[in-house]
């Protein structure tokens, strides 16, 4: 995927001197803008909007890839992007063109007329404008940050709710209480629209239950309305009104059986057939979720040693448990030498995100993030060998992975890019 043009980096620079906080929540700026702008949020596509601190993306290309199977035609809004901006907007299917793209920034611009708005506020509104000028059957849209405050909580009738797991991440915005978190996230809740959630924490499950109780939001939870396994190779899923045997998702790791099975939940709420759920959980995919890494620069440096490479983007520890587990049944079916290639941001919790790894990853190769602000590798090593793990700099991917996959001349290694989106993102550009 290519990088963004100049003409769109320099029109995305001028929406982030707007404002001079990268996030800023509330809803009167971008609901004044959307106003000026004929209010293109009140008459969009039925809407799925998405909630949560993990299992966001994989839950949305899920429930895509099912829609698309059953021949809907499917606007999704996610962020961040990973290497390209227009990552963030499909139109009917399709990453959004760079000539509608600035053409719906520029409109924009001119309606808020210099004030203050925020970066996600203001690329928010020109999302909503192509998806009100755009045909399509269903859009799927994600919230930025928490829920109840986010620019995409304009919607005032989604045709569904979901939920995906809550835990600890953006302390700097939504705070150390759990409970607090949740209250925020469960702000999407609307009168009467159908919620769907993730497997919870008690605590998560009680706000939850008690929020949509306030509103009247019929709730439904993974484990307890409606369950998912995997069985013998295969997804079962079941409800108080069907029973499916289904193939196990495309996307990897135990984790991604109860994304899917959120999935389904919210796809059966929108008639989508069995078969179409079938053909979805097959084709699914989300780039930087446990992915394969088997082309490209870094991919050649891995296979000259016989490694192997894989490339996430989880950032919190909710993630890191996740993906430790994911990674675990890996060393359980083939066992090799488990080496992080890891960044992760100066704001992130670094000492929770390794605490998963402890006793599964051997080393650790630490490297710096080019242009955020990331946690000194230094520092990340400290953390490392706190944990048991022989910990490396480098100053770059390709000079971490030549390291990781040259390490054991006899053992070749699986190598694992992680800590951050935002180093994932340098991996795919690679």
């Amino acid at each position: 995927m290519r990088k963004d043009s100049p003409a769109l980096v320099e029109a995305l620079a001028r929406l982030e001197a707007l404002h001079p906080k990268k996030i800023d929540l509330g809803l009167p700026r971008i609901e004044r803008v959307l106003k000026k702008l004929g209010s293109p949020h009140d008459a969009l596509p039925p809407t799925v909007h998405v909630a949560g601190t993990n299992g966001k993306g994989s839950t949305i290309a899920f429930l895509r890839a099912m829609a698309q199977a059953q021949g809907l035609s499917v606007h999704v809004y996610t962020s961040p992007h990973l290497v390209s901006f227009r990552e963030r907007i499909v139109l009917a299917g399709d990453m959004v063109g760079e000539s509608d793209l600035l053409g719906a920034l520029s409109r924009v611009e001119a309606a808020n007329d210099g004030k203050p708005l925020s970066f996600f506020e203001a690329t928010t509104a020109a999302a909503f404008l192509l998806f009100h000028e755009h045909a399509a059957d269903l859009l799927i849209l994600e919230t930025g940050l928490g829920g109840l405050y986010d620019a995409t909580n304009v919607i005032s009738a989604p045709a569904a709710v979901a939920i995906t797991p809550i835990d600890y991440d953006h302390a700097e915005f939504l705070g150390r209480d759990l409970a607090g978190i949740a209250r925020e996230k469960a702000g999407i809740f609307k009168a009467y629209a159908p919620a769907y959630s993730a497997r919870q924490s008690k605590l998560v499950t009680s706000v939850l239950s008690a929020e949509a109780a306030k509103l009247r939001t019929p709730l439904k939870f993974n484990g307890e309305h409606f369950q998912c396994r995997a069985e013998q190779g295969r997804l079962v899923y079941e409800d108080d009104d069907v029973l499916f045997d289904l193939p196990l998702p495309a996307l990897r790791g135990p984790h991604q059986i109860d994304n899917a099975g959120l999935a389904i939940a919210i796809a059966r709420s929108l008639l989508i057939d069995e078969r179409a759920i079938a053909n979805g959980l097959s084709a699914a995919a989300w780039p930087a979720r446990l992915q394969p890494l088997t082309s490209g620069p870094l991919a050649n440096i891995a296979q000259c040693e016989n490694a192997e490479l894989w490339l996430d983007g989880g950032h919190n520890p909710h993630a890191a448990k996740a993906l430790a587990e994911a990674l675990a049944g890996l060393e359980a079916n083939t066992p090799r030498p488990l080496i992080l290639v890891m960044g992760i941001l100066a704001n992130k919790d670094a000492p929770g995100f390794l605490d998963a790894f402890t006793g599964l990853a051997q080393t650790l190769i630490a490297v710096p993030i080019d242009g955020h602000a990331s946690l000194a590798p230094e520092s990340l090593m400290d953390i490392a060998k706190g944990r048991g793990m022989a910990a490396l700099r480098a100053d770059n991917l390709s000079e971490a992975v030549t390291k990781a996959a040259g390490l054991d001349p006899h053992t070749p290694p699986r190598i694992l890019i992680c800590g951050s989106l935002y180093l994932a993102g340098e991996a795919l550009a690679l």
